[in-house]
């Protein structure tokens, strides 16, 4: 896949999930079911790389376009992740009044509807590759149990599931229980 190509594929991800997470749908039918120039576990490292880092949501474009381009996949991925706020600044200026328009605020609700059905549709591939033994399965459980309870901050989590994940690595229950 060329960059010029990466980077419409990725722009039209961006542009149409409002530049988060719920571009992963698009891209993953686009380059990992499609073409085949990216697989599920290369997503799952982009998003992780994106969430374990400061600034945007959406940097996880250019590990995508890194994965699949090299450096100048990068650079189309981060393109690609500007080029909708770029957009968005003369946008509100024409339509920032029609914005209140109770019928604009359907079809904004509407979109958001679709793109959260569609990113947990395509989380469950995404998690079966994730999810290899027992620890990862009880890590992703009781953090999904307590971020819908509300009972702990993301980053606390994502501390939480290294430092098991480290502990498991350097110390495996195996030794723990004599198997």
């Amino acid at each position: 896949m060329n960059v010029f190509m990466l980077y419409l594929v990725l722009l039209k991800a961006s542009i149409t999930s409002f530049s988060g997470l719920a571009a992963i749908p698009i891209i993953r039918e686009a380059l990992v079911i499609q073409a085949h120039v990216l697989s599920d576990a290369q997503l799952n490292e982009a998003v992780v790389i994106s969430r374990s880092t400061p600034g945007p949501v959406a940097i996880y474009l250019v590990s995508i376009g890194y994965f699949v381009a090299g450096v100048g996949g990068a650079v189309a991925g981060w393109l690609a992740m500007i080029t909708p706020a770029l957009l968005v600044i003369p946008l509100i200026h024409f339509a920032g009044k029609k914005a209140e328009n109770p019928k604009v605020k359907e079809v904004i609700k509407s979109i958001m509807i679709a793109s959260a059905a569609m990113l947990f549709l395509d989380a469950i591939p995404l998690a079966q590759n994730a999810i290899f033994d027992v620890l990862t399965a009880c890590i992703a459980f009781g953090s999904f149990v307590l971020l819908i309870l509300d009972l702990i901050e993301v980053h606390w989590l994502m501390l939480a599931g290294v430092a098991l994940t480290l502990g498991q690595y350097y110390w495996p229950l195996q030794n723990t229980l004599g198997l």
